[in-house]
C-alpha cells in the first residue's frame, strides 16, 4: 500500500527545518544582499552552517556506525525543501552537497576510506565539501561521454609517481563552494591517451593541501548567497590512497549511486522556491485591491494561483518518489526518477516564480519583493547539475535500456 503521510518523527524534522530557515538562513541571505559587492558570502553563511551541524542536517546521511544520523533521502528531501524556501542559493549548494556528497565516499570508497573519512567528516561542524570536475572549453557531459576518442573529455592530470598522484589543471568557475569547502572531489584523467571512459578517476582532496589554489569567483544571475569559483591544481601531489574508486569506469559508476541522493535533494530546493513564490503571490493578491477588491477575487489572479498550487503538489510527490527509490534501491533512480524529479521541480520553480511577478504586476520587478530574485534563482537550476535537456536525453536512454532488458547504469 502507497502511504502518503509522514510520520510524527519526520513532522517533527519538518518543523524544526522549517524553523531555522526562518531564524537563520532568511536572515543570513538578506544581509548578503544588502551588502557592498565583493562580500565573501561564506563569511556570513558559515555560522548558519554551523547551526545546520548541530542539527545535524549535514551529516544526516552518513551511516550511524561512521557517526552520523543514519537518516533517509525522505528524511533529507523534507528538510531541503524547507530551506530551499527561504533561501535557494544556501540550501541547494553548501548544505545540498555537503550533505549528500559523503555518499560518494560511502559508496566508492575502501573501507579503510569510510573508516577514517566518515567520522571526521560526521563531527566536524564546517565541513562543507565541493566538487571541481567541470573545466574551461570542456562541456560537463564529456565527463561521461562513451566516445573512445581520448581527445574528448576532461584535461586535468593525475600522473602516478610510486605511491602518489600529481595533480594539474584548472577547473572552471562554476566549481559551487570552491572558497568554502575543506575538501574536494576532484576528477581528473591518468592517461591522455586512453578515452575518458578508461582514465577518468575521482580523488578526494583536503583544502589545505599545497597546489590547490582556488581562483576567480564567478557571479552568477542568481544565488547571490552562494560561492562559485575556479580551482587550479598546480602540482597538487596527494597520496594514491586518496583515490577513490578505480580508475575509468569506476568515477561514472560512483556518481550515478549518489546521483538520486543529490539530484533529489536538488529538486526538493526548487520545491521549496516554487512554494516561496506561491506564498509571496498569494498573500499579496489578498493585499492589493484593483477594482474595489483583492485582486484574488479576479479569475485571471486566481486561476494563475490555482496552477501554482497544483504543478507544487506534483514537483513535490516526483522528488519524493525519487526520494523513496534512492531509500529501496531501486535500480530506476539514478537513470529516471531523478532526472525527472529535478527537471520537474526546475520547470515549477520557474513557472511559479513567473507567474508570482505577474500576480505583483510592478511591484514584481522591483527589489522591494523577491519575485524578480526568486525567478533569477529558479532559473540557474535549467544549467547546473545537469542541464534540463541532458537530463531528458537521460531518461529516454533509461527507458530504452529497460526496454530491452539491459541494467541501467550504475549497476
Amino acid at each position: 500500500m502507497i502511504g502518503f503521510e509522514l510520520t510524527d518523527e519526520q513532522r517533527m524534522l519538518q518543523q524544526t527545518a522549517r524553523d531555522f530557515a526562518a531564524s537563520h538562513i532568511a536572515p543570513c541571505a538578506e544581509r548578503i544582499r544588502r551588502a557592498e559587492d565583493g562580500i565573501d558570502p561564506w563569511q556570513e553563511v558559515r555560522p548558519v552552517f554551523l547551526r545546520a551541524a548541530e542539527l545535524g542536517f549535514t551529516n544526516l546521511l552518513i551511516p550511524e556506525e561512521h557517526g552520523g544520523v543514519g537518516g533517509s533521502a525522505l528524511d533529507h528531501v523534507l528538510i531541503m525543501e524547507e530551506l530551499g524556501a527561504a533561501d535557494h542559493g544556501i540550501a541547494s549548494t553548501y548544505l545540498n552537497i555537503s550533505a549528500t556528497a559523503p555518499l560518494i565516499i560511502l559508496h566508492g570508497g575502501t573501507d579503510a576510506q569510510r573508516e577514517a573519512w566518515l567520522p571526521e567528516i560526521a563531527a566536524a561542524d564546517d565541513f562543507v565539501l565541493a566538487s571541481a570536475s567541470s573545466e574551461p572549453d570542456v562541456a560537463g557531459a564529456d565527463s561521461f561521454c562513451p566516445s573512445p576518442d581520448p581527445r574528448i573529455g576532461l584535461k586535468s592530470t593525475a600522473r602516478r609517481e610510486g605511491d602518489e598522484y600529481v595533480l594539474n589543471g584548472a577547473k572552471s568557475g562554476f566549481s559551487t563552494n570552491a572558497g568554502a569547502a575543506r575538501g574536494y572531489f576532484v576528477m581528473a584523467r591518468t592517461d591522455l591517451s586512453k578515452p575518458a571512459r578508461e582514465s577518468t578517476a575521482m580523488f578526494f582532496v583536503p583544502a589545505d593541501t599545497p597546489g590547490l589554489k582556488v581562483g576567480r569567483r564567478t557571479r552568477l544571475s542568481g544565488w547571490e548567497t552562494a560561492c562559485q569559483a575556479e580551482v587550479i591544481l598546480e602540482d597538487v601531489r596527494i597520496p594514491a590512497g586518496r583515490r577513490v574508486g578505480g580508475e575509468g569506469s569506476d568515477a561514472g559508476m560512483i556518481f550515478f549511486r549518489i546521483l538520486p541522493y543529490l539530484a533529489s535533494g536538488f529538486a526538493a530546493t526548487f520545491v521549496g522556491l516554487a512554494r516561496a513564490a506561491f506564498d509571496l503571490a498569494f498573500a499579496y493578491a489578498h493585499e492589493r485591491v484593483s477594482w474595489g477588491q483583492p485582486i484574488i477575487e479576479h479569475q485571471a489572479v486566481s486561476l494563475k494561483l490555482a496552477d501554482m498550487a497544483v504543478e507544487i503538489e506534483a514537483a513535490r510527490l516526483m522528488v519524493w518518489r525519487a526520494a523513496a527509490a534512492a531509500d529501496t534501491g531501486d535500480p530506476r533512480a539514478g537513470m529516471l526518477y531523478a532526472p525527472a524529479a529535478k527537471t520537474m521541480a526546475v520547470d515549477t520553480a520557474i513557472r511559479c516564480a513567473e507567474r508570482a511577478m505577474k500576480i505583483l504586476g510592478s511591484y514584481g520587478i522591483t527589489r522591494e519583493y523577491p519575485a524578480a530574485r526568486m525567478l533569477n534563482d529558479a532559473w540557474i537550476g535549467d544549467s547546473c547539475d545537469g542541464t534540463r535537456d541532458v537530463l531528458r536525453l537521460n531518461i529516454i536512454q533509461a527507458m530504452r535500456m529497460a526496454a530491452a532488458g539491459g541494467p541501467p547504469p550504475g549497476h
